[in-house]
C-alpha cells in the first residue's frame, strides 16, 4: 500500500485559538508529516512490506533490541502516529464523555491526576518521542512514553491518546517550554470524544 497524507479534519488554522498556530500546522502537517509519507513510500518500493498494512509494517520492522530503528519503521510509524495525532485534537472544546471519565478516574484516581501524569510522561521523555494513554493487552489503561517514532502498536497496545513531543510540534508556539505545551494540549486541544471512541472500539 502507498502511504497517503490525509487532509486535516479541520481547517489548518482551526487550532490557533487553542494554542497550536497555523504556522505550526503548516510546518508540522504540510512539511514534516509529508516528509514521512514521501520517504516511507520511497523506502517501501520493491520490499516485502510494500503491500502490507501500516500496523503489519510497524510490528514487522520494529527491532526491540535497537534504539536506532530502520528507515522503513521510522517513517511508517511516524506516519501512523501523526494520522492519529490530528484526529486526537479538535477546535471544539468538548467535555469528556462520562464513560471515559469513569475509566480514567478508576485507573488514575482522578482526571486531574491523569492529566498530571500524562504531562509528566511527556515532559520527562528525553529527546524526541511521544507520550500515550493506552489500553493494554489486559484491558487496563496505562500512561506510557516512547522514543522517536516508536508507538503502542509495537507492544500490542491500543493508542487512545498521544502527544507528539518532538520539538517541531511545539517550538514555534511554546519555544522550549514543553511542559506548558503539554498542559495546553490536555486542557485545550484534546478531542475527548475521539479518545472515548478509541476505547469503545476495542
Amino acid at each position: 500500500m502507498s502511504l497517503v497524507l490525509s487532509e486535516l479534519p479541520y481547517a489548518i488554522d482551526a487550532l490557533a485559538d487553542h494554542g497550536m498556530s497555523r504556522e505550526t500546522m503548516e510546518y508540522h502537517h504540510d512539511i514534516h508529516h509529508k516528509a514521512y509519507v514521501d520517504n516511507g513510500n520511497n523506502l517501501l518500493k520493491g520490499t516485502e512490506w510494500e503491500n502490507k498494512s501500516l500496523e503489519e509494517i510497524i510490528v514487522g520492522t520494529y527491532d526491540a533490541k535497537s534504539v536506532a530503528q530502520n528507515g522503513i519503521f521510522n517513517n511508517v510509524s511516524q506516519h501512523w502516529n501523526h494520522e492519529q495525532f490530528w484526529q486526537m485534537m479538535g477546535p471544539s472544546k468538548v467535555s469528556m464523555p462520562s464513560e471515559l471519565e469513569n475509566a480514567i478516574t478508576s485507573s488514575f484516581g482522578s482526571v486531574d491526576k491523569f492529566k498530571e501524569d500524562f504531562c509528566n510522561a511527556g515532559a520527562t521523555q528525553f529527546g524526541s518521542g511521544w507520550c500515550w494513554l493506552v489500553k493494554d493487552k489486559d484491558g487496563s489503561l496505562k500512561i506510557t512514553k516512547t522514543e522517536n517514532g516508536v508507538n503502542p502498536v509495537c507492544f500490542g497496545q491500543t493508542a487512545l491518546l498521544g502527544c507528539d513531543v518532538w520539538e517541531h510540534s511545539y517550538y514555534i508556539d511554546f519555544r522550549n517550554k514543553r511542559p506548558v505545551y503539554l498542559k495546553n494540549f490536555v486542557d485545550n486541544l484534546v478531542n475527548w470524544e475521539n479518545v472515548a471512541d478509541q476505547k469503545s472500539v476495542v
